[in-house]
């Protein structure tokens, strides 16, 4: 009996293992692109760590209940929009109370007359959320107007205004970046 067990504990462990390596392989196929995606929403790359794989941990948990398995990247995506939307709200819930509790430090302005990767960041960092997120949907994801509205579950047409915005805002910043 003691034999029994042992065999039957050894198969667990590998059909444990072979559903734990797809997932593995899940997360290496997709856990990169969602750590790059929440690093252009927020700025921060351990902040954009953590929502990436708490962002893969919440779909693949509902994986079962997908109407499309290959469209799990969507479904990821969509999730890393909205914990980047969530971290920010507790982030200004944050701000306003140490607001409430003393005054905040002044903020250095931008060194050099150089626009470098930091000051991009940053300037999108001071974006809205949605205008942020739909310039990096766009631009760096290179998704189309249509995709871009389902994640961001508006029309077209605002994810257009959106984009024309935030370029806007961000052509203004850094032109006052390089004036400085």
């Amino acid at each position: 009996m003691n034999g029994v067990a042992k065999a039957s504990s050894r198969e667990r462990a590998t059909d444990g293992s072979t559903g734990s390596s797809k997932l593995a392989d899940l997360y290496e196929r997709s856990g990169p692109g969602s750590i790059r995606l929440a690093y252009l929403l927020t700025g921060d790359r351990g902040v954009a760590e953590d929502i990436a794989q708490d962002a893969f941990v919440r779909v693949v948990g509902h994986l079962g209940h997908l109407r499309d398995a290959s469209s799990f990247d969507a479904y990821l995506r969509r999730t890393v929009v909205n914990l980047s939307k969530n971290h920010f709200r507790r982030r200004a819930v944050e701000r306003r109370f140490l607001a409430r509790a003393a005054e905040p430090e002044p903020v250095p302005g931008p060194e050099g007359a150089s626009i470098d990767r930091h000051t991009i960041v940053h300037a999108l960092g001071r974006l809205p959320q949605r205008q942020r997120a739909a310039i990096v949907l766009r631009y760096y994801e290179d998704l189309p107007e249509d995709t871009i509205a389902s994640v961001l579950r508006c029309r077209p047409a605002t994810v257009r205004s959106l984009v024309a915005r935030g370029v806007q805002t961000l052509r203004s910043d850094l032109r006052e970046a390089i004036d400085a």
